[in-house]
């Protein structure tokens, strides 16, 4: 899968997935500094899922209704980065296909999805 990880992602989590093999831009290498609107702009315009800890971005592409390919939000300890990894890791392998055109809610017990507008459901990104 490709990702834009926002900065407030830890390193152990970007290495981690990319370990797995998935393509993930990294805000801090690459953006460090950069506002939430940029980084959704580039997460839209490369076609990346993104993936945050900042709840920020559900106002944006919630409430504003900005788009995106896809919002991954992790509402996990913020220091747990192997606790992170491990749940992610299971979310991608469990249902991957529907991270495209949601807003995803993961924390260490569930999982919530909401369909984000003008996006299609099942769209791989």
């Amino acid at each position: 899968m490709r990702f834009l990880a926002d900065e407030c992602c830890d390193g152990p989590l970007v290495i981690g997935l990319r370990a797995d093999g998935h393509d993930v831009l990294y805000a801090a290498e690459s953006m460090r500094g950069a506002d939430d609107q940029a980084i959704l702009q580039r997460a839209n315009a490369d076609g990346r899922l993104l993936l945050t800890e900042d709840k920020d971005f559900g106002q944006l592409v919630v409430r504003v209704s900005l788009p995106a390919p896809g919002v991954v939000l992790l509402r996990m300890a913020p220091e747990d980065s192997i606790a992170k990894l491990s749940r992610l890791r299971e979310v991608i392998t469990k249902h991957g296909l529907l991270l495209a055109g949601s807003f995803v809610i993961v924390d260490t017990a569930k999982v919530r999805f909401r369909p984000l507008t003008g996006i299609p459901p099942h769209a791989p990104p």
